[in-house]
């Protein structure tokens, strides 16, 4: 049986590939520093930045998810992402294990048209400088043949399990649970696409268990054309029984609140993925996996199920 290991398994897509390793019969390690028991599976305890944690973590591993999310704060990401990588890449090719890297956008920076697979790296942030440092590790590795991996690239994401870190579940799905008006950063009248977090789960999984994908970057499926910003909400308060109420976050109030909010201070540098459309193709995977990503609408309203029945 087939050992899959999950680095990061508390995370939003963790608890969204869970259930489709489990569907499929796989064995499964859930790796974290504080791993939550689930049944059927195995725990291990691990700080990523502890390279003999790491090996131990991973050993015996066929295939190993790096879904870890740290606290965002550019220091950290600095000090921690290239350790991280690096111990993760390291203790795969000891394992002889295959790497699934779920992976962001921000290496991008702004694009004019759509985000594909062959987009070049021209990072206009320092989170996004961070990104493309270890992605570029990881695809050194690649290319040299010392190891088999994937680079699986989500959009901002959204759906069940992501209270905590999905921005429309933090700006509009909960605050329209608690009767407040959605909210927005800078423009919400430019396109802005979102994976669903259950399609993001079901990619890696197609993507890790098919030999052609490895040695390649994908995007996962994302449904397109994207919706603006008004368009999501409006869907949201559809479902959500909720008004259709919206708050516009300027660039500059978000300045001035990053004074004493942290984290809206380091939000601050990212505003040109809202100021600008952002979309993002995933057609290669759809077209290579015959995949049809779940639509707005239908990953909208089981979103907000989800949230009302907590």
């Amino acid at each position: 049986m087939t050992l899959h290991t999950i680095l990061g398994a508390n995370g939003a897509i963790a608890k969204e590939l869970i259930p489709v390793l489990q569907t499929n019969g796989q064995k499964i390690r859930l790796v974290s520093r504080n791993p939550e028991a689930v049944n059927g599976t195995e725990i291990f305890r691990a700080d990523m930045l502890n390279r003999d944690q790491v090996f131990q973590a991973v050993k015996g591993s066929d295939i190993v998810y790096l879904l870890v999310g740290l606290e965002y704060n550019t220091k950290i990401w600095k000090a921690s992402w290239p350790v991280i990588m690096r111990n993760t890449i390291d203790a795969c090719k000891a394992a002889s294990a295959r790497l699934v890297f779920f992976d962001n956008v921000y290496m991008y920076g702004r694009v004019r048209g759509k985000m594909t697979e062959s987009t070049p790296f021209i990072p206009v942030s320092e989170k996004g400088k961070v990104r493309a440092a270890i992605d570029e590790m990881l695809l050194r590795e690649m290319n040299s043949a010392s190891m088999k991996a994937i680079i699986a690239k989500s959009a901002d994401f959204y759906g069940p399990n992501a209270a905590k870190t999905s921005v429309p579940g933090i700006l509009i799905f909960d605050r329209m649970k608690k009767a407040k008006s959605a909210q927005w950063f800078v423009n919400a009248s430019q396109p802005h696409s979102f994976t669903y977090t259950p399609d993001a789960a079901r990619g890696l999984f197609i993507l890790a268990t098919n030999e052609s994908a490895y040695g390649q970057t994908w995007h996962l499926p994302s449904t397109s054309p994207a919706l603006t910003g008004n368009e999501f909400i409006a869907l949201a308060a559809k479902y959500m029984h909720a008004g259709v109420r919206v708050q516009i976050l300027p660039k500059w109030l978000i300045k001035l609140t990053g004074w004493f909010n942290p984290l809206m201070k380091e939000l601050g540098e990212m505003l040109y993925q809202n100021e600008f459309p952002y979309e993002f193709d995933s057609s290669k995977f759809e077209k290579e996996f015959h995949f049809r990503p779940t639509s707005y609408e239908e990953g909208i309203k089981q979103t907000a199920e989800w949230y009302l029945a907590l």
